[in-house]
C-alpha cells in the first residue's frame, strides 16, 4: 500500500521532471462487493476506537432507494454504515411538507431512533417542482463535526459538496462517501478515502418483510 509520504514525494518528482500526471495508488476492493475503496494510507483504516457521525442527504438516499427498488430499514441503515465503532451523531437531511401527516410521522420516528432531523421546507422553484437544498447545512455540520470525530461517512451525491469534503481531508478527517454512482458526482467519489456503491449495501439495509 502506497503511502502518503511516498505519494507527495512521487509529486514532487513529477513536477521537478515537469510531469502534469496525476500519481494515483491502485485501486482496492472492499470486504463489501461491489464497493470501491480509493487509495489511504494503514493508518486511515477504521478501527473499534474511532468516532464516526454520519450524515444522509435524504432526497438523495430516496430517490436511490427507488431506483434500487427497495424500502429502507432505518435503524439497519445506521447499524451498517457504523459498525462497530463509536457513533458520535447521525444527522438526515430532508425537505418537508407541513401539510404531509405521514412526513412527519416519519421524521419523528426518525429522531426517536438515533437521528438528529434537519429539516427545511420544500419550497416551488421556476421548474414548477417543489425542492429544498440543503448542501449548505450539510457542509457547515460536516465542519462543525470536524474536531470531535475520525471519520465521517457521508451518504449523498450531492456535486456541491465536493470543496467540503476536501476541506475535511486537510483537517485530517477520514471521508466515506456512501451513494448510488449512477446519482453521484465523479469529484464527489475522486475526493473520498472510501466509496462504496449503495447498491452493494442493499441486501444489509432494505427492509425484511
Amino acid at each position: 500500500m502506497v503511502s502518503n509520504l511516498e505519494r507527495n514525494e512521487a509529486a514532487l518528482n513529477g513536477a521537478s521532471n515537469g510531469s502534469n500526471s496525476r500519481v494515483r495508488g491502485d485501486l482496492k476492493l472492499s470486504p463489501v462487493a461491489g464497493a470501491l475503496f480509493t487509495p489511504h494510507a494503514s493508518r486511515d483504516v477504521p478501527s473499534s476506537r474511532d468516532r464516526i457521525a454520519v450524515l444522509i442527504d435524504g432526497a438523495n438516499l430516496f430517490y436511490s432507494a427507488s431506483s434500487l427498488g427497495i424500502e429502507v430499514d432505518y435503524a439497519r441503515l445506521l447499524k451498517t454504515l457504523v459498525g462497530d465503532r463509536r457513533l458520535l451523531r447521525s444527522y438526515f437531511y430532508t425537505g418537508v411538507d407541513p401539510k404531509n401527516e405521514k412526513q412527519r410521522g416519519f421524521l419523528l420516528w426518525l429522531s426517536r431512533h438515533g437521528y438528529r432531523v434537519i429539516s427545511k421546507d420544500l419550497a416551488q422553484v421556476p421548474d414548477g417542482a417543489r425542492r429544498a437544498n440543503l448542501h449548505v447545512e450539510i457542509a457547515v455540520d460536516m465542519m462543525r463535526l470536524a474536531d470531535h470525530c475520525d471519520t465521517i461517512t457521508l451518504l449523498s451525491g450531492d456535486g456541491h459538496l465536493p470543496y467540503a469534503v476536501d476541506a475535511l481531508s486537510y483537517r485530517g478527517v477520514r471521508v466515506e462517501l456512501v451513494s448510488l454512482q449512477s446519482m453521484t458526482s465523479d469529484s464527489l467519489i475522486n475526493l473520498a478515502d472510501q466509496y462504496t456503491d449503495l447498491a452493494a449495501l442493499q441486501e444489509c439495509i432494505c427492509k425484511v418483510r
